[in-house]
């Protein structure tokens, strides 16, 4: 505009369509970039778009403000303020409709003359247009005029008429007497009508915000502020209205006029405009004095409505449309977060704000994310596969199965676990024959071998030496008779019993874990154990079975035909044919058959060191034909090679024991599974290691995550799983209802019982209303607090309040859950402390949401963020 920097405004129906108004308006059209090259008199705006000038029109001198006819028809009316006051109505284009032919050129002017600072079309009633000028202490600031008006210049005082005559040839295009006029001797700086209503005018005055009635001009709400350039009202939401002043912005709700619910973060420079985003919720667009950064600010993330008394949460952003400083700028109406901006020497830019991306992973796996009205999850090929491989998956679906909660038969926990990971079956097995052994030896009463069973295989084989027993045997079922040497003691036949290949007592028969092999088909597993205890009769036996049973492999029976041609002669074929054969096999338990028959006395690195082979066995085989220092020695290095890789068979050796809790640090760093770590360090480790802050900290994020997944009950089971494991974790009561007037608990005992549901049985509440209440505290004897629904004060049992027997709703409340006396319970808001009785709050909350009490206007419920939530468990996986 003359002697300012130029504004832009987008055509309201056309848009294609923009205005650049400063000296001249200046009419543009938008259209797609086809091709790199530019047509002649076009503007590249950006890499997808070029802007074509119409039209241009001079006719308007002195522009101070521009406004653009909100209505179709006419298409391309424009209101222009001029420094004289005058608001001119002129045209873009060629229209050569009869309304736009009378409305051309039409001059509304006011009785003084000064600056017009705003203008504003009334969106409802579209002939009425609002114009804001300077001060003049003899006449209105704020004055309305109907662009249909029919006043003629006679109709005004003598001297306007003279003066009018002088200036304007056509007169009658001229007029003076507007439809309403407001806000005497004061200045208006903003306008913009309120959409919720065609009569009701938001003005920002010279030291206040006001908001007029045309109902009754006489009054007008108002609010003393500094904050009265450019007001605009939210799109989205008409109560909420943004303005500004220097650098700050506010932010009103008209509901609540009295103050501004939020002022932006003041920016070091003056603002030039503010503009609500039209396709987008609450994005406020923010232009500061040579700059060529907007500032926007997303006003979408309120926890409450804005009008209550918590302050929305403000994202707030920058954007750098183009490298020169902006002069001003406009969002587009329709194009979703786009804008066109213009620089003072009216270069133009157009620019698509992208939204930023907000991430939302559930606890429960699930990843999607929001970009502006489009809502995305992240799926991918194969996604089942690859969810069942995710810890956090596996977690979940085991902690539905019960998972670690069989304390009975411990090793049908790695069933509940799906009975997948031989890890986690060797694990729960080793603790299932711990928690066998130790029970043994409670009952036998006899020995101190139970804190030792706990402790793994490695702290029993060190307390057996020099206890040890040589015996030679040789394999049964051989031609030739060859003596190998077994090693037998108590500690032995102990780490025997851990490994699952004898029963309890002393019996050393393997029969009935070879049967139990037999049943679940691991055929070559049995033979070779049968093997290691020399009987190779029994390993042909059963290599022969397996391979006749249709499920096992048919090599079978190629293996047993080798196993009966044994020899122990150092140099005979049959042995240089299996040293071949066994490096060639793919089952390690059958590369370990071949490697004990052809290894020397007490050598056996082919057995002990075959990876494949499981630890409990390679274990096993070690107590039964290494010798002390051996056994030592290769206990010893193979415990710390399950450390440092974190596999769970090695809790074998390293039991429940400072060793084992460095063991499952590494598993957990490796897989992240804390679910296995909580429950076997649980399981009956001594109380130093329950106490080791890693064992803690696996437990706390346990607790943690089930409670992310709203698996509180499994949580609360967990919690007496662990109380029941290791009473030192039984939590001390944390809350209790204590008096107003004394501070004490009101309920006998209550921190000395923890976690016991304590009703109201203790006081004699619990039965029929005629025993006696306990309506006072027991250390103060005042008056406990009135229920806020029933105003009976609290010890008083619902029964026994009026028609309480009767009421339906609280049938409802006890039907389902047979707890203690659930409806007495104290129940209050944490915000204004107001409450009652459980089952009257309950009753009350199904149908509203704010205090039952008169004079408190809180909203109780909708502070309960949790309220509405059901446990995860009730839902279908």
């Amino acid at each position: 505009m003359s002697g300012s920097k130029p504004d832009i405004l987008w055509a309201p129906h056309h848009v294609d369509r923009f205005v650049v108004c400063d000296s001249e308006l200046s009419l543009y059209h938008i259209d797609s970039a086809v091709s790199s090259d530019l047509k002649a008199g076009s503007l590249r705006l950006s890499e997808e778009t070029t802007a074509t000038l119409l039209s241009i029109n001079s006719d308007t001198p002195y522009m101070k403000c521009v406004a653009w006819y909100p209505k179709y028809d006419p298409e391309c009316l424009l209101a222009v303020g001029q420094a004289n006051g005058r608001v001119v109505l002129t045209s873009l284009g060629q229209d050569h409709n009869s309304k736009s032919k009378d409305l051309i050129g039409k001059e509304f002017v006011p009785k003084h003359a000064r600056q017009c600072n705003t203008l504003a079309w009334n969106p409802l009633d579209s002939n009425w247009l609002a114009a804001g000028l300077d001060k003049h202490r003899a006449d209105f600031s704020v004055l309305i005029w109907d662009i249909s008006s029919k006043y003629a210049p006679e109709t005004a005082v003598a001297t306007e008429k003279v003066r009018l005559s002088a200036g304007d040839p056509e007169a009658g295009l001229v007029v003076t007497k507007p439809l309403y006029e407001l806000g005497q001797n004061d200045a208006c700086l903003s306008l913009c009508w309120l959409p919720r209503d065609q009569k009701l005018l938001l003005a920002g005055m010279h030291r206040n915000l006001a908001i007029f009635d045309l109902r009754n001009t006489s009054q007008k709400i108002f609010v003393n502020t500094k904050a009265v350039q450019g007001v605009t009202v939210d799109p989205y939401f008409h109560d909420r209205v943004a303005s500004f002043y220097e650098g700050q912005v506010a932010i009103w709700d008209l509901r609540k006029f009295e103050k501004p619910v939020l002022t932006l973060t003041e920016q070091p420079k003056p603002l030039t405009k503010v503009a609500w985003c039209p396709t987008r919720t609450g994005l406020l667009a923010t232009l500061t004095r040579d700059s060529n950064i907007i500032r926007l600010y997303d006003m979408q993330h309120t926890p409450t409505p804005i009008g209550d008394e918590t302050e929305p949460t403000i994202i707030e952003r920058s954007v750098q449309p183009c490298e020169n400083y902006i002069a001003s700028f406009a969002w587009h109406p329709t194009s979703q977060n786009r804008m066109v901006v213009v620089t003072p020497n009216r270069t133009m830019s157009d620019f698509t704000v992208f939204e930023r991306i907000s991430l939302a992973w559930s606890p429960v796996t699930s990843l999607m994310w929001a970009c502006g009205r489009h809502l995305y999850e992240c799926t991918e090929e194969g996604k089942a596969s690859s969810l069942e491989k995710d810890i956090a998956t596996k977690m979940r679906l085991r902690a539905l199965s019960r998972y670690g909660l069989d304390t009975e038969q411990v090793w049908r926990n790695h069933v509940l676990a799906g009975n997948e990971d031989p890890q986690l079956k060797s694990l729960w097995y080793t603790l299932h024959f711990m928690k066998q052994y130790t029970e043994d030896m409670d009952q036998k009463l006899t020995g101190n071998k139970g804190p030792l069973v706990y402790a793994g295989i490695k702290s029993i084989v060190k307390s057996s030496l020099g206890t040890t027993e040589n015996l030679r045997h040789s394999r049964s079922g051989s031609d030739r008779q060859a003596d190998i040497i077994q090693y037998l003691s108590e500690e032995r036949s102990l780490a025997l019993q851990l490994c699952g290949w004898i029963k309890k007592g002393t019996d050393l028969d393997v029969e009935p874990f070879l049967n139990s092999l037999e049943q679940e088909g691991d055929w070559e597993r049995a033979a070779a154990v049968a093997l290691f205890n020399l009987d190779i009769r029994r390993a042909i036996q059963i290599l022969n079975k397996g391979a006749s049973s249709g499920k096992g492999d048919l090599n079978l029976n190629v293996v047993a035909m080798a196993l009966s041609g044994y020899t122990d002669e150092k140099n005979s074929l049959w042995r240089e044919m299996c040293s071949t054969l066994r490096l060639q096999l793919n089952n390690p338990y059958l590369c370990a058959m071949f490697a004990f028959l052809t290894s020397e006395s007490g050598s056996y690195d082919g057995v002990l060191y075959e990876n494949n082979v499981a630890v409990r066995d390679r274990v096993a085989f070690a107590c039964k034909f290494l010798n002390d220092a051996q056994l030592n020695r290769f206990i010893e290095k193979l415990t710390n090679e399950m450390k440092d890789v974190g596999n769970l068979e090695g809790i074998l050796l390293t039991g429940l024991t400072k060793d084992g809790v460095d063991l499952m640090e590494s598993y957990v760093d490796r897989t992240g599974d804390v679910q296995t770590a909580s429950y076997c360090m649980l399981q009956g480790s001594p109380s130093d290691v329950l106490k080791d802050e890693r064992v803690q900290y696996w437990i706390e994020n346990y607790r943690n995550l089930l409670d992310a997944w709203r698996f509180w009950h499994k949580r609360a089971e967990f919690d007496i799983h662990r109380s029941k494991l290791d009473p030192s974790s039984k939590p001390l009561a944390q809350v209790f209802v204590s008096c107003n007037f004394c501070g004490k608990s009101i309920s006998y005992s209550c921190s000395a019982i923890p976690h016991q549901g304590r009703g109201f049985s203790q006081y004699g509440v619990s039965g029929s209303p005629t025993k006696s209440k306990v309506t006072s505290c027991p250390g103060c004897r005042k008056p406990l607090p009135r229920c806020a629904l029933c105003l009976i004060n609290m010890g008083t049992p619902v029964s026994s309040c009026p028609g309480g027997s009767k009421s339906d709703e609280k049938v409802d409340l006890s039907k389902d859950k047979k707890l203690a006396q659930f409806n007495n319970w104290f129940t209050w808001c944490h915000n204004c402390r107001h409450g009652g009785h459980a089952g009257h709050m309950l009753s009350w909350f199904r149908d509203h949401t704010e205090c039952p009490v008169s004079a408190c206007s809180c909203k109780c419920m909708q502070l309960d963020t949790t309220g509405n939530l059901i446990p995860a468990e009730t839902v279908q996986v």
